[in-house]
């Protein structure tokens, strides 16, 4: 096959041709923008999931969407690195220019810049990564009191009545939501909860792994009321089936029944496994229609290809005891495992393992699903930790 035009597209991020699966929840968050744009109740969303479900892929799917319906967004991504108002100022600050130039909302987009002036300005000493321009000078008392909560919330309400006099809605998309830490996660979950109660057109569409639920709801107590918390999980058996034949059906090429139910098989369905079968098994195919053949001779390349990216980038975060701790996991299977299961297996105390357990959880590799359980974030995992890492090294 020629590979010049394979239809498929694994990356951390990459849109597939085929967005096979979804549809029900974008229909959800389509409806709920729409209800916001009218000035009537609608739950932002948390997608929770493990790496390589899609949900990158599916949260700017539905900004896309959203900005199609004329829909104001701000797009972001949290590294573990950056503060929260950072990221978010300069994001408000181009979507508030815009709102200027609509002349229903001209005036009171002005004022939010202005109060983006005061937020800046005065958790400049708090947060010193916040750099972003300044269109107007800070308004004396709007959001001005280096108190982050209360900040945040001056400036969103300002930042909705502007979206209201526009007749529009501005929703943040923001991925990674997990990195965000407890005490500016709860800034923005105040701020969004003010803009529910006074019906102001702004909402956060997040994404995260599993931890974020349990986060979000530390943050503060009523985040389990604010938001829905989908699950996003691999994909159904015929919505994998169909992200595999799609985008070969449109390139004029078509699969055996034996060959796509190969893949389902080897990826269990996970969106980000299917695209690296998918690539790899139309690679060494030489013709249509391919066939379980090919998959099996794809099948070295497809892992060595994962074990040098998706798995490998992961690994060599951690430390050498964080490696040690993921590979007596990784001995006991798929998981989740009990912690003292682990702890045996190292033949350590479940207590003086804690911390390490808690490093993991920061750095999003594994995370609790149940209490005193410990599960990894990367479907297969455990099986590339086996190909890497000899038991002995323990």
């Amino acid at each position: 096959m020629n590979p010049v035009t394979n239809p498929y597209s694994p990356g951390a991020g990459t849109p597939p041709t085929e967005l096979a699966g979804r549809d029900d929840l974008r229909e959800t968050v389509r409806i709920a923008i729409a209800r916001l744009r009218l000035g009537r109740p609608a739950k932002s969303q948390l997608l929770i999931g493990l790496r390589g479900v899609g949900k990158t892929v599916l949260l700017e799917q539905m900004r896309l969407d959203a900005e199609k319906e004329g829909v104001h967004t701000v797009r972001i991504e949290t590294p573990e690195n950056r503060s929260l108002p950072a990221l978010l100022a300069p994001q408000l600050r181009l979507a508030l220019l815009r709102l200027s130039r609509i002349k229903t909302a001209q005036h009171v987009a002005h004022k939010a810049l202005r109060a983006l002036a005061g937020f800046a300005t005065s958790l400049k000493m708090k947060f010193g990564d916040i750099e972003v321009g300044l269109d107007f000078e800070p308004e004396p008392g709007l959001a001005d009191n280096g108190d982050l909560e209360g900040d945040l919330t001056t400036l969103l309400a300002a930042v909705g009545v502007a979206a209201q006099h526009a007749d529009t809605a501005l929703v943040m998309f923001i991925d990674e939501l997990q990195y965000v830490s407890e005490n500016e996660l709860a800034a923005l979950i105040t701020a969004l909860h003010r803009c529910a109660q006074d019906r102001l057109p702004v909402a956060m569409m997040g994404a995260g792994l599993p931890q974020l639920r349990g986060k979000a709801g530390n943050a503060k107590s009523y985040a389990e009321r604010l938001f829905d918390y989908p699950e996003i999980g691999p994909l159904e058996h015929d919505d994998a089936v169909k992200a595999i034949l799609e985008p070969a059906r449109e390139e004029g090429v078509a699969f055996e029944v034996e060959a796509v139910e190969a893949i389902v098989k080897e990826t269990q369905g996970y969106p980000y496994f299917l695209q690296e079968w998918g690539k790899h098994t139309w690679d060494v195919a030489r013709q249509s229609p391919i066939t379980v053949d090919d998959v099996i001779t794809a099948h070295q390349l497809t892992i060595a290809a994962l074990d040098e990216s998706f798995f490998r980038v992961r690994f060599d975060r951690l430390t050498p005891a964080e490696k040690r701790y993921i590979r007596a996991m990784a001995e006991l299977g798929a998981g989740p495992h009990r912690s003292g299961d682990i702890a045996a297996l190292l033949q350590r105390e479940v207590t003086s393992l804690a911390p390490l357990r808690s490093k993991l959880i920061e750095k999003g590799m594994i995370y609790s699903p149940n209490h005193g359980d410990t599960a990894f974030t990367v479907p297969l995992f455990d099986e590339f930790m086996r190909r890497t890492m000899r038991l002995e090294n323990l």
